[in-house]
């Protein structure tokens, strides 16, 4: 005992002494770099002046010059070195801050500039940049969200006008052609009123499907789910490939931007699909699970070589990927695409979702039996006016 109490003191005191020379190294390094090479070059200038004052001393008499020569060279030199030396360590970090801003410059908006703790005003510096950047990229999300809920809206708005205005004129035409060719004698006059009816009907089912694509209204009276199944029936019959959708753990409504979000994010897959992918199935997967929403599409099509494109920049990446990448971004959602050639493409959606308390929960199965049944109505009542 009496041998280890000595070694644990030392052991103390140089651990001690360690800190305090970490301290006082610290110190040092928040001196401002003016002060620091004015110390420096005192320092030099000191050091200079004293060994000159020697020199001159020492060689008072002597006809040499080319000591003196030497003493001046080596102090300038001397001078030199540790200007630079003291000018590399202290602008390192200016020269990540350098580099950063121009990974921002070229579109990286993630970067974040080091605050190293060498120089306090650098450290100052880059602060000021990365709160900078952190209120750019708020104002930007919030300029893209509120550019988003305008254009749903006006969607919103169009749709309606189609549904309401347009789409009851052109029943109304059809319903008058159907009585014109009923009351004209001439075979031929009721031939070519019957072809102008179905153009007049081809015309009218174009206008309902516009509507649909502009915004269902669906997706805003029942919810996510039902919007989504009746745009998959709709999906298949136009484009002629099978898609399996499976929904699990959903038994509320999401708040309305998820529930756009989620609608936009599948219905730009499945459109990408129909036009490059050259698909026959499409697998789409919906899921709540840990506070977060996850979605999955997959399909069996010739697939494009992912990692070239996410390398590209996201504004220029095209095939609706930027729009899809910003919708959920703006959710604090991720948009991650696995695809290589000739094996497909999958995209896998998370987007996190807190949900307000509700008094009255909406059952899902209560929805989609609401939404067919509308949908069934909604049918029924315009091919009784037409065949009226």
């Amino acid at each position: 005992m009496a041998t280890i109490e000595p070694i644990a003191q030392q052991a103390m005191r140089a651990f001690t002494s360690r800190s305090l020379r970490s301290r006082r190294f610290r110190r040092l390094l928040a001196i401002p770099l003016l002060y620091r090479v004015l110390i420096a070059n005192s320092v030099v200038i000191l050091i200079g002046a004293t060994v000159g004052t020697y020199l001159a001393t020492m060689l008072q008499g002597d006809s040499r010059p080319y000591v003196i020569v030497g003493f001046v060279f080596c102090g300038l030199l001397l001078s030199v070195v540790i200007n630079f030396a003291l000018l590399k360590f202290a602008l390192y970090p200016l020269t990540h801050l350098r580099d950063t801003m121009r990974l921002v410059q070229d579109g990286d908006l993630t970067r974040q500039a080091p605050v190293t703790g060498q120089d306090p005003d650098a450290d100052q510096l880059a602060t000021s940049f990365n709160t900078m950047l952190a209120a750019i990229e708020d104002l930007a999300k919030s300029r893209a969200s509120q550019i988003l809920h305008a254009q749903e809206q006006e969607r919103k708005r169009i749709a309606r006008e189609l549904h309401d205005e347009t789409s009851q004129l052109l029943t109304s035409l059809l319903i008058g052609l159907k009585m014109l060719e009923e009351a004209t004698p001439d075979e031929t006059v009721r031939s070519r009123v019957a072809d102008i009816r179905a153009l007049a009907h081809q015309t009218l089912r174009a206008v309902r499907n516009l509507s649909i694509d502009l915004r269902p209204s669906a997706l805003d009276d029942l919810g996510l789910l039902p919007a989504l199944r009746w745009y998959i029936k709709e999906y298949q019959q136009k484009c002629g490939i099978e898609v399996d959708f499976g929904a699990s753990g959903m038994k509320e409504r999401l708040p309305a931007e998820t529930e756009t979000a989620l609608y936009r994010i599948i219905q730009e897959s499945l459109t990408n699909t129909a036009k490059h992918a050259r698909a026959t199935k499409v697998i789409i997967t919906l899921s709540e699970e840990d506070g977060a929403i996850r979605a999955r599409i997959c399909d069996n099509g010739h697939g494009f070589d992912a990692q070239a494109v996410l390398r590209t920049p996201w504004q220029d990446r095209g095939l609706g990927l930027a729009g899809m990448t910003e919708r959920a971004s703006l959710l604090d959602g991720t948009v991650e695409i696995q695809s290589e050639p000739d094996h497909g493409a999958t995209i896998d959606v998370k987007i996190p979702v807190t949900r307000a308390p509700q008094t009255e929960p909406v059952e899902v199965a209560v929805s989609e039996k609401t939404s067919e049944k509308t949908s069934e109505k909604t049918s029924e009542k315009t091919s009784e006016k037409i065949s009226a």
